[in-house]
C-alpha cells in the first residue's frame, strides 16, 4: 500500500444502506474518511471502522481533497452541497467531488456549473449493485464529467466498485442510471410475474428459478433476488421508495429526449402502486406482492 500521507483525504456525506459500507471500504483500503450524516447511529459506526465522524458538513469538507456525497435524490444533493452550511461555501478550491447519489441528469450539470464558480470540480458517478455490491466493494459505475477529474477520481473508485466507466460529459453518469434502473425494475417484474406463475402450477420454485437462471432468462437480478422471491424476504437493499423516485428520472428524462418507455412506464405505475398499498420501504423485489395481489392474494 502507498504511503497513506499521500493519499487524498476523504469527506463522505450521506452513510445510509451504500454509503455506510462503501465508506468503510475506503477505510480498508487506507484512506483518512470523515463523515457526516443524520443519524447518530450511523456516525458511531464509522468511527467504529476507523473513520472520523464530523458534527456538520461544514466540518466534514473543510479539508477535504475529495468530496463524496451518497444521498436519496436531487433535493438532498441540493440541500448538502447549496447555502452557507453546504459544501461549496466550505469545500476548499481544487477540491474533486464526486457525487454517487442518483439523480436527474440536470441536477447533477447545474451542480457542477454551480461548483466551477468557486473553482471546485465534480462528477456523478451514480451507482449500480446494491448493497450487496457495495458491501462486496464490486459495484458498476457510471460516471459523467471531465476526463482529467475522471482519471484523478479512479484510484478511489477503485476501492468502491468493478466496472468504473466513464460515460460522457456531466449528467451521463445519471442517465446511464436511470437506464439501469429501468432495465432492472422490468427485469424484477418479469421475474415476480414468472414466480406467480410457476406456484399457482404446482412447479417447484427452487428448481424452476435454478433451471430459469442457467438460461437465456437468467440475469444478475435474478441471481441477487432469488432469495427474496423464495422467502418472501423483502428487507430493503433498494427500497421501493427509491424505485419509484429513479422511475420518475427515467421517464421524465425519455419524454424530454423523445424516447417512448411503453413497458417502463407499465412498471412505474406498478412501482408507484406497492408505495400506495405501504410497501415503499420493503425490497424492490417485493414487485412480487403487486403480482400476487394482482392474481389474487391477500396480503
Amino acid at each position: 500500500m502507498s504511503n497513506p500521507a499521500a493519499l487524498p483525504k476523504i469527506a463522505w456525506i450521506g452513510l445510509g444502506i451504500m454509503g455506510s459500507p462503501m465508506a468503510e471500504n475506503l477505510l480498508k483500503a487506507g484512506y483518512s474518511v470523515t463523515g457526516f450524516t443524520l443519524e447518530q447511529d450511523k456516525l458511531d459506526r464509522l468511527a467504529a471502522a476507523g473513520g472520523a465522524a464530523a458534527g456538520s458538513i461544514a466540518d466534514a469538507v473543510k479539508d477535504a481533497d475529495v468530496i463524496i456525497t451518497m444521498v436519496p435524490a436531487s433535493p438532498q444533493v441540493e440541500a448538502i452541497s447549496y447555502g452557507e452550511n453546504g459544501i461549496l461555501e466550505n469545500a476548499k478550491s481544487g477540491a474533486l467531488i464526486i457525487d454517487m447519489s442518483s439523480i436527474t441528469p440536470q441536477t447533477s450539470i447545474d451542480l457542477a456549473k454551480n461548483a466551477a464558480a468557486k473553482g471546485i470540480r465534480v462528477i456523478d458517478a451514480p451507482v449500480s449493485g446494491g448493497e450487496a455490491g457495495a458491501i462486496e466493494a464490486v459495484l458498476s459505475i457510471m460516471v459523467g464529467g471531465e476526463q482529467a477529474d475522471f482519471d484523478e477520481a479512479l484510484p478511489v473508485l477503485e476501492a468502491l466498485g468493478k466496472v468504473i466507466v466513464l460515460c460522457g460529459p456531466h449528467g451521463s453518469g445519471q442517465t446511464v442510471k436511470a437506464a439501469n434502473q429501468l432495465i432492472v425494475a422490468v427485469n424484477i417484474q418479469a421475474c415476480a410475474e414468472a414466480v406467480v406463475f410457476l406456484e399457482k402450477s404446482g412447479v417447484n420454485l427452487e428448481a424452476a428459478l435454478d433451471v430459469l437462471n442457467g438460461g437465456l432468462a437468467g440475469s444478475t437480478v435474478l441471481t441477487r433476488k432469488k432469495a427474496n422471491f423464495l422467502n418472501r424476504d423483502f428487507k430493503p437493499g433498494f427500497r421501493i421508495d427509491l424505485h419509484h423516485k429513479d422511475m420518475g428520472i427515467v421517464t421524465d428524462a425519455a419524454r424530454n429526449v423523445g424516447a417512448a418507455l411503453p413497458v417502463g412506464a407499465v412498471v412505474a405505475q406498478l412501482v408507484a402502486s406497492l408505495r400506495a398499498q405501504g410497501d415503499g420501504g420493503l425490497d424492490h423485489s417485493a414487485l412480487l406482492r403487486a403480482v400476487e395481489r394482482l392474481s389474487g392474494a391477500q396480503i
